[in-house]
């Protein structure tokens, strides 16, 4: 028998069950004036609590002589979680209608056929419903048989290979609720005012179940070592926490971040964590950690982006020695002068009347020589020595004016005729320095290279829009062109036409610009010579 004040009703054969909801009032208030989200009806039912249960509830859960299993229970725990939002949409309207009218919604059950959910109230009884469930039997199993299926799909998540790891939320949802109640919409302000919320997440949101890869990842002797408080998936990575916190809040459905995770052997592994938060109808006590071991790939890319470098300066230092009489000819410009305008200052200092205002400004131009001398060997020194990619912003123009100081000497006294144009709007690019200045230079000497004993060479620099919004750069000559037969390997790597040839230079060029996000293509002009060409995105893309 159904105890306290029972509506006059028959109740014998449908299961029903007598709801207390004096823990969700609050929240069936705020759901029935609009402020419904993702997971207000789970929250609803979590709070709600089974006081009274007839045979026939007790049969459907298989448990006829175990009232205490249901008895002060969630009334989520024992309600399929396809019907969460249909039955808590009906005890809201029940709960908000002041005659307590009954409500009843066809509902589907994988024990029921054709089965019905009926909600109704009683007129002077405050925070209490009752809820029948009717219909005739699909299913000759219980709800535990049901549960016991859903456990032997568990195991097979224990055999698979990745790393898993079962997380109950739900802690952290009843914080979610509260916090709503009192008004809160931007998590991340609260949480910079309240930063202990994520270590509270981290010790109420715990770990219920995990696979044996999860334990071999972590370095534990089980995967009973593994249950417990969520934290140390965060320990070497408290933003994690924070960021998935924030997804929670926001109701995102999964989140995926590449953190530092300590093991309990102490080694530290780079993973991709990726974490799937449920929705309704889901068991929304079920939310998945996928842990994917990337320390390997990382290391493996770490070694080859090492070796790019080192065959990247190797290509710099070819390039410095095939310019070395330009670079001779740069430096020794300040240090003649320098020497002249030490003479020429020693001389009037040599007068019976020393000029001292002519010897001040010889001083200053000794000193201007000299930083002029300086900033060249820093810009060699630069080229030459190891060197670590620093993206910032660019003004390609700059960069090839730059570029140009290591060939001029070549140029001119090889009376080459050199055009310039350079487009005086392009937008900047995020790129290295260095690198991009590597790329031009390459590409000049081996123009420089194929003009070699030609007559009026001619070499033609340009900078403009690509047409998709990026920078473009290109160069011109009017060699020989590029052989058909070679067009197509010109980018290889330790590919080469000449004697004398490392082969690394286009190919350095050519992962350079793709480190950037642009591309570089070769191509013999239509009236004669090799055209290179190379297309950046612009800093805001």
């Amino acid at each position: 028998m159904l105890t306290g004040p029972i509506p006059a009703r028959d109740t014998a054969e449908p299961a029903c069950w007598q709801v207390d909801l004096s823990r969700v009032r609050a929240l069936i208030d705020i759901v029935a004036a609009g402020g419904e989200w993702a997971d207000w009806a789970a929250a609803l039912l979590h709070g709600a609590r089974i006081v009274e249960a007839n045979t026939r509830s007790l049969e459907l859960v298989g448990a006829p002589s175990a009232r205490e299993i249901i008895l002060d229970q969630p009334v989520a725990n024992f309600c399929p979680q396809e019907s969460w939002n249909a039955l808590a949409g009906l005890i809201v309207a029940v709960v908000t209608d002041p005659a307590h009218a009954e409500r009843t919604e066809s509902i589907n059950s994988f024990m029921l056929r054709d089965a019905t959910l009926t909600v109704w109230g009683a007129p002077g009884v405050a925070d209490t419903v009752w809820v029948q469930v009717d219909g005739d039997v699909a299913d000759d199993r219980s709800f535990w048989a049901v549960r016991a299926s859903e456990q032997r799909y568990r195991r097979l998540i224990h055999h698979l290979p990745g790393a898993l790891l079962q997380v109950d939320a739900r802690p952290m949802g009843a914080v979610f609720y509260q916090l709503r109640a009192e008004g809160v919409t931007d998590i991340v302000a609260h949480m910079e005012a309240h930063p202990g919320l994520v270590e509270q997440a981290c010790a109420i949101v715990r770990v219920t179940d995990a696979n044996g890869g999860a334990a071999r990842m972590m370095g534990a002797g089980g995967v009973e070592d593994l249950i417990g408080p969520v934290a140390f998936v965060f320990a070497q990575a408290p933003d994690t926490a924070r960021n998935v916190t924030i997804a929670h809040f926001e109701g995102r459905r999964t989140y995926v971040e590449l953190i530092k995770l300590g093991t309990f052997d102490g080694r530290l592994l780079d993973v991709e964590l990726t974490v799937t938060f449920p929705t309704p109808p889901e068991r929304l006590d079920v939310t998945l950690l996928t842990l994917e071991d990337k320390t390997e790939k990382l290391r493996t890319e770490a070694q080859l982006r090492q070796l790019q470098e080192e065959h990247a300066r190797a290509a710099r230092i070819s390039t410095l020695g095939e310019l070395a009489s330009s670079i001779a000819h740069e430096v020794n410009q300040p240090l003649a002068a320098i020497a002249m305008n030490a003479e020429t200052s020693l001389r009037w200092l040599c007068r019976d009347e020393p000029n001292l205002a002519k010897v001040e400004q010889l001083t200053r131009r000794i000193a201007d020589s000299a930083r002029h001398a300086s900033e060249i060997v820093q810009r060699i020194r630069g080229m030459a020595s190891r060197h670590v990619p620093n993206p910032v912003s660019l003004d390609l123009n700059a960069v090839v004016e730059e570029a140009l100081m290591f060939v001029c000497h070549d140029v001119e006294t090889r009376a080459i005729l050199l055009s310039v144009r350079l487009d005086i709007a392009l937008p900047r690019v995020l790129g290295d320095r260095v690198q991009l200045q590597q790329v031009v230079i390459n590409l000049l000497v081996n123009s420089l290279q194929a003009l070699a004993g030609m007559q009026k060479g001619r070499i033609e620099i340009a900078t403009g829009p690509d047409g998709g919004g990026g920078v473009r750069f290109s160069i011109r000559d009017n060699g020989p062109g590029i052989a058909a037969a070679d067009l197509d390997r010109i980018f290889e790597g330790f590919f080469t036409t000449k004697a004398d040839g490392m082969g690394i230079g286009l190919a350095v060029c050519q992962s350079i610009i793709a480190a950037h996000g642009g591309s570089i293509a070769a191509a013999n002009h239509d009236e004669g010579g090799a055209l290179f060409h190379f297309s950046l995105p612009p800093i805001s893309a």
